[in-house]
C-alpha cells in the first residue's frame, strides 16, 4: 500500500469521480485508475462501485476511509513537525468560521493578526457546523470558530465568548422602547429565523423552548443580514446574539431577559493534530483578540471555560 494510492482514493471521494480526482491530484486520470485498481486488490475488496459519471463508496469503502484519512493526516503531521523541530516559522493556517460568527469576529481579528505576523497566510472557510467539522477531519482545516458543543471525543473544544441573545424589532413595533424581552412575550409575533444547517436556528429553538414558548416563523433565511432587512421592512421579528447587534435603520435591538439565553463559540481543533507555530499563533491570537469593537469591556461578553454551561 502507497500514500499516493491513499491520496487517490481520498480525492475520488472528495470529488465523486475519477476524472475530477485525477485533475485535482495532477495525474493521467488512467494511471489513478489503475493505482485504485492495485489499491483494492491488496485490499481484496472493492473500495467503489463506477458509474458513468461518478464513483460511490462500498461498504468496504467507507470502512476504509476513516482509516486513510488518519494515515494521511499523521504523515501530514510528521512532516510539520518535523519542519517546526527545524525552525520553520512561516506557512499557511486554514480557519473555518460558521456564517453567524465570520463577519462579525474575524475581519478584524485576522487584520491585526496579519500584521503582528505578516509571514503567515491564512485561509478562511466560512460554512455550516457540519462542513466545517468534515473538514476538519479530513485535515482541510487545522482550526474552526463553532457554536459549542459540538459532537465528537476526537475533538478538543476551548470555549472564547459567551454572549447573551437579543431580539430584533421594528423601530415602530410596541417592544422598540423597551429595556429588556422575555421570551415568552414574543409568542404570538411573526417570527423569522434562520434555516435548517445553521447552529443559531438550534440556539433560538432551545431558548424558545426554554421559555415555553412555541415561535410562529414566517419567514426562513441563511443570511443575518436578509433577517435583519426583514425585520427593518416590518415583516417580523428575530433573535441574534450580541455580536451582531448593530445600528440598522429600520430596527431596535432588545437584551432577552433570561440569562441562560446565551450563546457560547469555542475554538475547536483536532484532539491528535499537531499544531504549527503559526497555528499555535492564531489560536493564541483568538483567546486574546476575539472581542469585537464595542463590546471589549461588556460583562456580557466574557471568556469562559469550556466546561461551563450556557
Amino acid at each position: 500500500m502507497e500514500l499516493h494510492q491513499l491520496r487517490y482514493f481520498c480525492a475520488v471521494v472528495r470529488k465523486g469521480n475519477f476524472s475530477r480526482a485525477a485533475e485535482e491530484q495532477r495525474v493521467a486520470q488512467p494511471s489513478l485508475s489503475q493505482q485504485i485498481i492495485k489499491l483494492e486488490s491488496e485490499l481484496g475488496a472493492k473500495l467503489f462501485d463506477r458509474f458513468p459519471r461518478s464513483a460511490r463508496l462500498t461498504s468496504f469503502g467507507r470502512a476504509f476511509l476513516p482509516k486513510a484519512e488518519a494515515i494521511l493526516r499523521q504523515v501530514a503531521d510528521a512532516r510539520i513537525e518535523i519542519r517546526e523541530m527545524a525552525g520553520a516559522v512561516k506557512g499557511e493556517v486554514s480557519i473555518g468560521a460558521i456564517p453567524t460568527v465570520a463577519p462579525y469576529v474575524l475581519p478584524s481579528a485576522l487584520a491585526r493578526f496579519a500584521r503582528e505576523h505578516p509571514g503567515v497566510a491564512v485561509n478562511v472557510v466560512e460554512e455550516i457546523t457540519p462542513i466545517l467539522l468534515e473538514r476538519l477531519r479530513q485535515g482541510r482545516l487545522d482550526m474552526a470558530l463553532l457554536a459549542l458543543p459540538v459532537p465528537g471525543i476526537d475533538l478538543a473544544c476551548e470555549e472564547l465568548i459567551r454572549e447573551p441573545l437579543y431580539a430584533v424589532v421594528p423601530v415602530k413595533h410596541r417592544f422598540s422602547s423597551r429595556k429588556s424581552l422575555d421570551l415568552r412575550e414574543m409568542k404570538n409575533e411573526p417570527f423569522l429565523l434562520l434555516k435548517e444547517g445553521h447552529c443559531f436556528r438550534e440556539n433560538t429553538i432551545l431558548a424558545c423552548r426554554r421559555s415555553r414558548m412555541q415561535p410562529n416563523i414566517v419567514f426562513e433565511s441563511g443570511q443575518f443580514a436578509s433577517i435583519i432587512a426583514m425585520v427593518s421592512a416590518g415583516i417580523g421579528i428575530s433573535l441574534v446574539p450580541a455580536m451582531a447587534v448593530q445600528k440598522h435603520p429600520g430596527c431596535s435591538f432588545i437584551r432577552i431577559q433570561d440569562e441562560n439565553s446565551k450563546r457560547r463559540v469555542g475554538l475547536v481543533q483536532l484532539k491528535e493534530h499537531f499544531p504549527t507555530r503559526a497555528q499555535r499563533a492564531l489560536a493564541e491570537h483568538l483567546r486574546t483578540n476575539h472581542f469585537p469593537p464595542g463590546l471589549r469591556n461588556s460583562s456580557d461578553w466574557r471568556p469562559a471555560s469550556c466546561a461551563s454551561g450556557g
